[in-house]
């Protein structure tokens, strides 16, 4: 059995990865994490979920819950993701990592904690998300510039970071169809005068409200038509379930920090 531990517990995907965890084969719950000084700390983990006990108590002890896992997965901050990183490297635990709105500093340090480490790293866990990335690369590499791009995404009013980082990934999906780096051509949202539209830019503009899981438009807006690429959520589990396969994934593997293209055979990993 392949033994994972859930850091983030409490939260709605927490706990959907509980539930997914102990509906997939081959895997089992072997830690359940929050931070310190949480509610849920000493308190049986399927009694504070809302059912029956489950002999699991919810714990802040991050070195006995990597000393019981083969991998972890955590959707929290990126303070604690990297922090994390760090330790389970360290431990020899793989490392499963959804949390979003890392600055480039956050990057360069889990990549290199790669070289190391076994890290599964992305901004959204869904096949269709995955596929759509790859989509937006080979469209943006058969068109020309003439084509402007621009990326909408829409979250819930809980959402604290913008872009998504689903919309970053496919902001760096057409900058690699293109042959450019993103942080040369972002155009994050518009306000005032602003003149005419940079030509080459990537537009980013993010909607937060009510109870949007995730919807993501590409669109390539070009002279006298539109190609528009799009998904859109409806189910949050479908992260919990990405997640989990990952998990399932990385056995076995070399060091390294790969993506959903990865796990997926999207990549070239």
């Amino acid at each position: 059995m392949r033994k994972i531990a859930v850091f983030g517990v409490s939260g709605r995907m927490g706990q959907m990865l509980v539930r997914e965890i102990d509906a997939a084969s081959g895997a089992s719950l072997s830690a359940a994490v929050e931070r310190a000084g949480h509610d849920w700390i000493g308190q049986d983990l399927g009694r504070m979920m809302g059912g029956a006990a489950r002999d699991l108590v919810v714990t802040d002890d991050i070195d006995a819950a990597l000393a019981a896992s083969d991998v972890i997965i955590d959707f929290t901050a990126p303070a604690a993701t990297v922090a994390l990183a760090r330790r389970a490297a360290d431990a020899g635990v793989a490392h499963v990592i959804g949390t979003t709105g890392f600055d480039d500093d956050d990057l360069a340090a889990l990549a290199e904690i790669g070289t190391r480490g076994h890290i599964v790293r992305a901004g959204n866990m869904s096949l269709g998300v995955n596929l759509l990335v790859t989509l937006a690369r080979q469209v943006a590499a058969a068109l020309g510039e003439e084509f402007d791009v621009e990326i909408v995404e829409a979250h819930h009013r809980h959402k604290v970071d913008a872009p998504s980082g689903t919309a970053l990934m496919l902001g760096e999906a057409v900058a690699q169809g293109r042959g450019v780096n993103l942080s040369d051509v972002a155009d994050r949202g518009r306000d005032g005068i602003t003149g005419a539209r940079r030509e080459g830019a990537i537009g980013f503009h993010a909607i937060r409200g009510g109870d949007f899981i995730g919807e993501h438009d590409v669109i390539f807006a070009g002279p006298g038509e539109r190609v528009t690429l799009r998904h859109v959520a409806s189910d949050r589990a479908l992260f919990a379930r990405g997640a989990v396969r990952a998990a399932m994934w990385l056995e076995g593997r070399a060091p390294g920090e790969y993506s959903m293209l990865d796990v997926l055979g999207l990549g070239k990993s």
